[in-house]
């Protein structure tokens, strides 16, 4: 059987300074049955914040009060934004070929991917840096390898946890932090 996403980029265990910290938020966990409510990132050069970019977007339906509890995105918030049609060819014109970081990176991309081929784009193929398999290989002994954990183990204070653009600015200060013993 072929694999699902054939298209889809190699997770590195990489020391990188140049990338694009990406992070979305969903209306659940199904690429197939879910949609994307907010996209983020935030491009690095020189590890160092170059641009970000910050995208809600209409799903086209009411949320489900768990992921409005959880992100505290709201459906007066995504009322007037753009669908996914409208929002994914920026944004992924913004992350171009870089390769993407982020925190259980996995999911993003395999949103990203999968929503692009929906609307008649290109597979998402950018390789990717993944901190929660970097965490897994450098810190075994740890219970847990949440984001939340990890900010915790390193003394990074986020802004807010499950939006997207704080994720992003959250998983590159803790890649910054792990790069040297990657």
């Amino acid at each position: 059987m072929p694999p699902a996403r054939p298209y889809k980029g190699q997770s590195l265990l990489a020391s990188l300074d140049d990338y694009t910290a990406v992070d979305i938020e969903t209306t659940g966990l199904s690429p197939r049955y879910s949609s994307i409510i907010e996209l983020g990132a935030v491009r690095f050069r020189g590890g160092r914040p170059a641009d970000e970019v910050s995208l809600l977007v209409n799903p086209g339906f009411d949320l489900p009060p768990a992921i409005t509890a959880l992100t505290g995105i709201t459906d007066d918030m995504l009322w007037t934004a753009p669908g996914i049609t409208d929002v994914l060819p920026y944004f992924l014109d913004f992350v171009g070929q870089d390769v993407l970081l982020g925190h259980n990176v996995h999911f993003d991309v395999n949103f990203l991917y999968d929503k692009a081929l929906a609307i008649g784009l290109a597979p998402v193929s950018n390789d990717f840096v993944d901190t929660m398999r970097l965490s897994r290989k450098l810190y075994p002994q740890d219970k847990h390898h949440r984001l939340c954990d990890l900010a915790e183990r390193f003394g990074v204070v986020p802004d807010t946890a499950h939006r997207a653009l704080a994720d992003c600015y959250t998983a590159a200060a803790c890649y910054e932090i792990m790069k040297p013993y990657i």
